[in-house]
């Protein structure tokens, strides 16, 4: 095994809702009179933490978003997962084959913990995350592209960065585990190659996943 823990991003690696959040994301910040398109939400927010969506709506209009703007946001995701959300393909085995094979795996995420915990519980995937091996943007100050979450899920699993790989498919994704000096396989589902070419290696299946840590 080339490496001591597998560090999966969540949104859009194991869960498959990055084309649900992004099209609410969108019809929100249009609602609110910021037009923005499926794909500019993708290209500007894909993988960040909340606090870029505000950050940048107020660089680019002197406008802040409303008080509870993520509590609304929040609230539509949590309603459209409940209906729609499902696990990525080849998710429940991977997670099936490190688990046989006695390999360290976390979660890592820009997500909020109960987002995180809502998308595992409808997909079934809360099974093989419990607490001790999720970790949020929420636990560190400053989300991906920084690095500090990705420290911190080594830090707290007890793996240093250089034995640890990240699995991510957002372009900030891969330069916070650039910067946190962890190997980065990039996942192509939804991301063209070309934003990912910060990738150590890249892979368009799950499935290939095995004979890429080894």
């Amino acid at each position: 095994m080339r490496y001591d823990l597998v560090i999966f991003d969540n949104d859009g690696v194991l869960v498959d809702s990055e084309p649900l959040s992004n099209t609410l994301l969108a019809a929100y910040l249009t609602e609110l009179g910021h037009p923005t398109s499926y794909e500019e939400s993708l290209r500007d927010y894909m993988g960040a933490a909340m606090h870029r969506v505000h950050d940048l709506v107020q660089e680019r209009t002197g406008q802040r978003l409303p008080d509870d703007f993520d509590e609304v946001f929040h609230g539509r995701v949590f309603a459209a997962f409940e209906r729609e959300l499902e696990p990525v393909a080849g998710a429940v085995d991977i997670l099936e084959k490190l688990t046989a094979d006695g390999v360290p795996y976390c979660v890592a995420s820009s997500g909020s913990h109960e987002r995180i915990r809502v998308g595992h519980r409808k997909t079934g995937l809360d099974r093989w995350f419990e607490d001790g091996r999720i970790f949020s943007s929420q636990d560190v100050g400053r989300g991906k592209p920084a690095p500090d979450l990705f420290l911190h899920a080594a830090e707290r699993m007890g793996v240093p960065p250089k034995r640890c790989v990240v699995v991510e498919d957002s372009p900030l994704g891969v330069q916070a585990a650039n910067a946190a000096g962890m190997d980065v396989l990039g996942y192509t589902a939804m991301t063209p190659a070309a934003k990912l070419t910060g990738a150590t290696q890249l892979l368009s299946d799950l499935a290939e996943l095995a004979d890429l840590l080894v």
